[in-house]
């Protein structure tokens, strides 16, 4: 075969140092559209953004160009320093120094997209922690609870 192809979507949990509730109603929009812009520029389609006041999701198709490390320390560094110019409110947002990253079926896309919509509806009920735990639970991921939450 004389091309590499690909075709690999990636669901993309992230959330603020220490769960902090930093992502306000007034910044978040512009947040997710700088976030998704981020992994536009990184050939890294995105599909769905969006969230909640502690945490991030993001759905992309993962390029074939860049390794989910360098996706991740891209997004999350950049978006980082772009926040605090944003206003004085920001100037010690940070994100957590992990994250997780779950392969999506292709057939599971809308899925997933409604999923990322609905964060609002979702949290009203659930904690970021226990919707994170069911997805390590879903995909069968080993952890240490000691070491998720820096």
């Amino acid at each position: 075969m004389s091309q590499s192809l690909n075709r690999i979507y990636i669901h993309i949990v992230f959330s603020t140092k220490n769960r902090e509730p930093n992502i306000s109603e007034d910044i978040k929009d512009e947040l997710f559209n700088y976030l998704g812009g981020v992994c536009k520029s990184l050939d890294c389609n995105p599909l769905q953004v969006g969230g909640y006041k502690d945490h991030i999701h993001i759905l992309c198709a993962l390029s074939k160009k860049i390794a989910l490390t360098q996706l991740m320390e891209k997004v999350k560094s950049s978006s980082s320093r772009w926040i605090k110019t944003k206003n004085e409110k920001f100037s010690n947002f940070y994100w957590q120094s992990g994250y997780g990253a779950f392969s999506v079926n292709p057939t599971e896309i809308d899925v997933v997209k409604k999923y990322i919509q609905n964060q609002e509806e979702h949290h009203k009920i659930k904690s970021f922690q226990d919707e994170y735990r069911a997805f390590l639970k879903k995909y069968n991921v080993q952890y240490n609870e000691e070491y998720v939450w820096d």
